[in-house]
């Protein structure tokens, strides 16, 4: 995992820097699922019209596209907790960041769900400034405590 160390102050040090867990990638890959599935149905059923091979085909494409937008998002994004700071950098084309100072921030409070405890995901806040999918949370509270 490479980390992010070019835009640290002196003496600011790198506690985390992860992608979002995998689990973030369920809800963007459900489209591309189904439009996959409603592919291989069609071409399945082609031989009753030859236009629905061709629907087939297309279908199967756009997953293709989509599944592959999705995991570039999910792996373009990136988590980075330092002893001074809170930093969300994401996007595929047009990068974009979000920060927070933690001297600013009251608490940090890291919310998990059952769902969240069984698969080791939270959701990091920080005031306004909420973090889905953070992984390792067990890692994060010790690295807050």
């Amino acid at each position: 995992m490479r980390r992010v160390t070019a835009d640290l102050e002196p003496g600011e040090e790198v506690r985390l820097d992860e992608r979002p867990h995998r689990v973030a990638l369920v809800r963007p890959l459900l489209r591309p699922l189904a439009l996959a599935g409603g592919g291989i149905v069609a071409l399945s059923v082609r031989e009753t019209h030859w236009l629905l091979g061709v629907a087939g085909a297309v279908l199967l494409a756009a997953a293709a596209l989509f599944a592959a937008l999705a995991l570039a998002r999910w792996l373009s994004t990136r988590l980075l907790l330092t002893t001074e700071r809170l930093t969300v950098v994401y996007g595929v084309v047009r990068r974009r960041a979000a920060s927070v100072s933690l001297a600013r921030v009251p608490a940090l409070e890291l919310e998990q769900g059952l769902v969240g405890r069984l698969l080791g995901y939270g959701t990091l806040v920080a005031g306004d400034f909420e973090v889905p999918y953070v992984p390792d949370a067990r890692r994060l509270r010790r690295l807050l405590g």
